[in-house]
């Protein structure tokens, strides 16, 4: 994009979004500091209010979604969800680009700087710590579903000011199929895949009494069961969203974290395997607001907030590998967007005004009444 400033192309990229949802999905544009409405606060406030995020794993470029080529693959955020979100079009991560170093830095509010692929806590308190602590929320009150092995510790953080007990309990859905799965002759390889970033990084899936317990006493699901429904399902996240739908039957979390991975295949290079991710993960978030609608527990008084973690390689940076990766650092790896529904959100709302992606703690903060006391983002006045 020539001498163009990084800056500037995030803004044209946020400006082609706004000018899409504008035309496709009838959006208005919303002022810097239009909030919530005061009667939609009203309403909330008579319900316990609770939030679900949904971290769109991976990333996924304009050319696949937004642009008018790349919409077909979007039909459910265009159709069902965006219509009623206030869509912000420019979410800036200024991080390190690796999924559980980004995903734990939208999760504590702070651009963490820990080694991608080690399984080790954030340096900084996590969302779940202060709403915990900060509320006397009981643990129960607070989960993650993680994608894989490399994300089980991000439900607590190493902060001494914290400190432990005070985080979310995380749940592994493959870890469960692993346990549950024990001496099957069923091939379910397809759903334990666990890392597609690097071959160098693969651990070994594993589950155990622990996780068979899980299965029965949180989520009321015997072995038999729980196996028979995964061997209806195609992807990781298919098996992410089915044990989010029990843990919202089973135990009502205030604080629901998922995070979706299937996108991340397009580390492998297969463009359609990545397309296929795209059209799934639309899907699934689609599916995961209607079990919103559907369990008294969330309907009318939940939040739902979808982002990517970060965004993908452009074709002409000679520096990546286009849609395969995100090594470059450019915009377009860089510049993402959110939406935001449900309790407390204006409909049909698009937001021009950048945002980074550490904002997201703080502002959920200022919906559950907690304070994000070491975060390093502001809270976006547009939710709150």
């Amino acid at each position: 994009m020539g001498d163009i400033s990084p800056r500037e192309i995030a803004w044209r990229l946020g400006r082609t979004r706004r000018e899409f949802l504008r035309d496709a999905a009838g959006m208005a544009l919303g002022t810097a500091f239009m909030g919530a409405s005061p009667l939609v606060r009203a309403a909330t406030a008579k319900k316990k209010r609770k939030v679900i995020v949904i971290t769109f794993g991976g990333g996924a470029r304009d050319q696949e979604t937004f642009a008018p080529e790349g919409q077909i693959n979007i039909p459910h955020m265009l159709g069902e969800l965006i219509p009623q979100s206030s869509f912000f079009t420019q979410v800036t991560n200024n991080g390190i680009l690796g999924h559980y170093v980004a995903t734990a830095s939208l999760a504590t509010g702070v651009y963490e700087t820990l080694n991608n692929f080690s399984a080790v806590p954030p340096d900084h308190p996590t969302i779940f710590e202060y709403f915990r602590k900060d509320l006397g929320r009981p643990v129960s009150d607070a989960w993650v579903v993680a994608p894989s092995n490399g994300f089980n510790r991000i439900g607590e953080s190493d902060s001494r000011s914290y400190g432990p007990g005070f985080g979310a309990r995380v749940i592994l859905p493959k870890h469960l199929l692993s346990a549950a799965s024990t001496g099957s002759k069923v091939d379910y390889g397809h759903l334990l895949h666990d890392n597609y970033e690097t071959p160098l990084y693969a651990p070994e899936i594993a589950g155990g009494e622990f996780e068979l317990q899980q299965l029965e006493k949180i989520l009321k699901l015997s072995v038999d069961d729980f196996t028979s429904h995964a061997r209806t399902l195609s992807s990781p996240d298919e098996l992410s969203v089915f044990i989010a739908r029990r843990l919202m039957k089973e135990e009502s979390p205030s604080l629901l974290w998922i995070t979706m991975h299937d996108i991340d295949v397009a580390h492998s290079g297969a463009f359609s395997l990545y397309v296929d991710a795209i059209r799934r993960t639309d899907r699934l978030c689609a599916e995961l607001w209607k079990a919103v609608q559907d369990e008294p527990e969330y309907a009318g008084n939940t939040t739902l907030l979808i982002l990517p973690d970060f965004g993908r390689d452009a074709d002409q940076d000679s520096g990546g590998n286009g849609f395969q990766h995100h090594r470059t650092g450019d915009p377009a790896s860089r510049t993402t967007w959110m939406m935001a529904m449900g309790a407390g959100v204006r409909q049909g709302v698009v937001y021009d005004n950048p945002v980074q992606s550490i904002d997201l703690v703080p502002s959920i903060g200022g919906m559950l009444g907690f304070s994000a006391s070491q975060s390093q983002g502001k809270p976006i006045r547009e939710l709150l």
